[in-house]
């Protein structure tokens, strides 16, 4: 077995894991997000913001799914 299939076979395990995490940490996460944002606002000297901040924002929203995934286990 390739690396890949291993990867396949934990996929659903290591979602699971992700989503518990995200479900505790959610506010840590969109932390995170703001400050890479912020660097990568900084680093493009304000030429990019709509994009970084619209790429920011659906990273947050992928986030809180995932955060709603793990609480919703009972």
């Amino acid at each position: 077995m390739g690396f890949l299939d291993n990867l396949k076979k934990k996929a659903p395990e290591l979602k699971e894991k992700a989503a518990d995490l995200a479900a505790t940490q959610n506010a840590k996460i969109d932390q995170g997000i703001d400050k890479a944002a912020g660097v990568a606002r900084k680093a493009t000297k304000g030429k990019y913001d709509a994009k970084i901040d619209g790429a920011a924002g659906k990273a947050k929203e992928a986030a809180d799914k995932l955060a709603e995934e793990g609480r919703k286990k009972p």
